[in-house]
């Protein structure tokens, strides 16, 4: 991650955190989401990626409060990755329900693979 202070605003440096950190949940120890071969820079396995992370970025944004400071930034970026994919509709609901998948995985509200659910139970009156 760049330091913060390479960014004019602090809503872009979260922006770009969240978005590296939706990179992260792709490996096979978290989300299990990465292709086992290499991508290219550009390639459909590449943009999708892309896509993702920027789905992620925005979702978490959402919930940091600062998505009216990022959305334009989210959207373009979004928008590019889209035309690389030739704008495929059925890739981008893939791409928003993995980037809603890791942003869960990221707050904590989805476990890593082969992680038990924690179970709350309620303490038992006699």
């Amino acid at each position: 991650m760049p330091k913060r202070e390479t960014f004019a605003k602090v809503p872009e440096y979260y922006n770009t955190l969240f978005h590296e950190l939706a990179h992260s949940t792709g490996h096979e120890s978290r989300l299990d989401r990465l292709q086992k071969r290499q991508s290219n820079f550009g390639d459909t396995v590449y943009a999708r990626e892309e896509l993702i992370a920027e789905m992620t970025a925005s979702f978490l944004c959402g919930q940091a409060g600062i998505e009216r400071d990022t959305i334009d930034n989210s959207a373009s970026y979004i928008a590019n990755w889209l035309e690389r994919l030739k704008n495929d509709r059925k890739l981008v609901v893939q791409a928003a329900s993995a980037g809603n998948k890791a942003a869960d995985y990221i707050l904590g509200k989805l476990p890593a693979p082969g992680v038990p659910v924690a179970v709350e139970s309620e303490a038992i009156n006699e």
